[in-house]
């Protein structure tokens, strides 16, 4: 799935899911998990990278689906991050689905 992240940040726009988003993170010994960098392909076939400036986990409800449309277990990772695009400050959600071992990109 192509998209352009830098279109599409309007307020009151639907949400929208970034399938196999190519993600760098931290591991730390004691199993927390911090995203320090991301990149997905935009409409071109480029990829765009994006660092993480903060970020927090979101707490954990049980298996649910998100505001993105996501389903998601109590096993998986949902981490609520602020990142610059165009000089301006976005908050993107990153979700680390473990029974895939994959993440997502809910914009």
């Amino acid at each position: 799935m192509y998209y352009t992240i830098s279109v599409g940040f309007e307020e009151n726009v639907m949400s929208k899911i970034i399938e196999n988003v190519d993600v760098i993170a931290q591991f730390k010994s004691d199993g927390t998990i911090i995203p320090l960098k991301f990149r997905v392909m935009n409409e071109d076939g480029v990829y765009e990278s994006f660092s993480v400036k903060a970020y927090k986990p979101a707490l954990k409800k049980g298996t649910y689906t998100t505001e993105d449309g996501l389903y998601v277990s109590g096993e998986d990772l949902v981490f609520i991050c602020k990142i610059m695009i165009l000089d301006a400050e976005k908050t993107v959600r990153l979700y680390f689905l473990k029974r895939s071992n994959k993440w997502s990109l809910g914009i």
